[in-house]
């Protein structure tokens, strides 16, 4: 398939801004891939898609505060420095952005408060550095107080206090990610609880999305794409508890693209689920044949993204495209804080 077979006109007055509150009562598409038919619920309703013994998998990924902004020693300069991942933790190494980049060298020092400063030490691309920080430690708990929370670009407003809660699942356990797993944004305490009590096993995976996941594809020919690679984990009790139900032939309902791509990373040879650690930079695009994967809960994605070609594999890319065409009809929410899909 080609990039061009994944275009679509999104309005830019569905992008939704803002998450629905409480986070379940967003509008549920479902695809049945079966009957080809669409129906459109609540998100509270997705439990009544799910049996006992079947299994859901969550990211655990959790969003930091990636977004700090400093002042360069000497001149005071108003700089950016948007995080994307440690590269040593025991001397406080990061992959950055920096804004602006024509005014930040290697050598220059750039002050957050009193107690927090990075100093440049590498050029990677043109907005691209390596810094190293001067706490060693959890940058991760330093930046927690001072930092912005990154909403994704198509969001047009700045992010405000409420954003750290709403960007952010029931389930984020493990710093890491500077984009929520969005699909896990519709649980609610109770929806889990609810879920529980049907005999599904919820169990989690961990990958921590980068930048990457904004960064459109700029070839036609999609198998000259290449993802960016993020680091994810997969346990040894999710694996069992998967391959259990796979193998009891139940489902396995994974929540996000991210969940995703970690378990389908992740198969042995006949097909099962095994336990592994590492960076992925899987590509799944159609056609292809999903192992772990039996149902599937995302949210409504950005035209011509890899998002929205892994969920056209999952289901046929007619249908999915038939199932974006109502959504713009009845005026769904798309993206990050917008309304979900299940694909059964």
């Amino acid at each position: 398939m080609k990039l061009s077979d994944f275009k679509y006109n999104l309005p830019k007055t569905v992008i939704a801004k803002y998450p629905v509150l409480p986070r379940d009562k967003a509008k549920l598409m479902v695809v049945n891939r079966e009957t080809q038919e669409l129906e459109t619920k609540k998100f509270s309703k997705v439990s009544d898609y799910m049996n006992k013994g079947d299994v859901m998998v969550v990211n655990e990924t959790r969003v930091f505060q990636a977004r700090l902004f400093g002042q360069k020693e000497k001149t005071n300069a108003k700089i950016e420095v948007f995080l994307l991942r440690e590269l040593n933790e025991t001397e406080c190494i990061w992959d950055v952005i920096v804004d602006p980049a024509r005014k930040v060298r290697i050598g220059n020092k750039i002050y957050f408060n009193d107690k927090l400063w990075c100093e440049v030490i590498d050029n990677t691309t043109s907005r691209g550095r390596t810094v190293r920080f001067n706490q060693p430690g959890n940058i991760f708990k330093a930046v927690d107080k001072i930092g912005v929370t990154p909403l994704p670009p198509y969001i047009k407003r700045d992010p405000e206090p409420a954003d750290r809660d709403n960007y952010q699942t029931l389930f984020a356990r493990v710093d890491g990610a500077v984009a929520a797993p969005t699909a896990g944004l519709h649980f609610t305490s109770r929806l889990i609880q609810k879920i529980k009590n049907k005999g599904v096993t919820i169990v989690p995976v961990i990958l921590h999305i980068g930048l990457g996941t904004f960064r459109p594809v700029e070839v036609e020919d999609l198998t000259k794409h290449r993802m960016d690679s993020e680091y994810f984990e997969i346990s040894q009790r999710t694996a069992d508890k998967v391959n259990k139900a796979l193998e009891a032939k139940k489902n396995v309902f994974v929540v996000g693209t991210s969940t995703c791509r970690a378990l389908e990373t992740s198969t042995t040879a006949d097909g099962m689920l095994k336990e592994n650690s590492g960076w992925t930079d899987k590509f799944i695009y159609p056609p292809y044949e999903f192992n772990i994967t039996t149902k599937l809960i995302t949210n409504f994605h950005m035209p011509e993204s890899t998002l929205l070609m892994l969920t056209s594999a999952f289901a046929e890319t007619d249908l999915i495209f038939k199932a974006y065409k109502k959504a713009l009809k009845e005026k769904y929410r798309f993206l990050s804080y917008g309304d979900a899909m299940i694909i059964v």
